[in-house]
């Protein structure tokens, strides 16, 4: 991929206009949620959803990783709701 650097007006409002050319890229539109995220090189500008896939596929490879299947997550993942409904709340789920 080719880097691109183009220099922009921080406005006194803090807001920087989005590029028309970036905004149709990346299909972004008013009211869609960006990330912004500090790295060593500065920060780095991320459709939302970009973000949450790239976080869910390297939550993928790391439980892949350690040979943990997607129905043992889950078992796990409603043995801890248990223990906390009986912790917070007194709700036994096994009773």
């Amino acid at each position: 991929m080719e880097i691109s650097r183009k220099k922009y007006i921080l406005q006194e409002s803090g807001s920087v206009t989005l590029p028309a050319e970036f905004r149709n890229k990346y299909g972004l539109e008013p009211g869609d949620e960006i990330s912004f995220i500090e790295t060593d090189e500065g920060l780095l500008i991320s459709p939302r959803e970009v973000l949450i896939d790239k976080l869910l596929d390297e939550l993928g490879d790391d439980l892949r990783d350690e040979d943990i299947t997607l129905e043992e997550l889950m078992k796990r993942g409603r043995e801890i709701r248990g223990r906390l409904l009986k912790k917070h709340y007194g709700i036994d789920i096994e009773e």
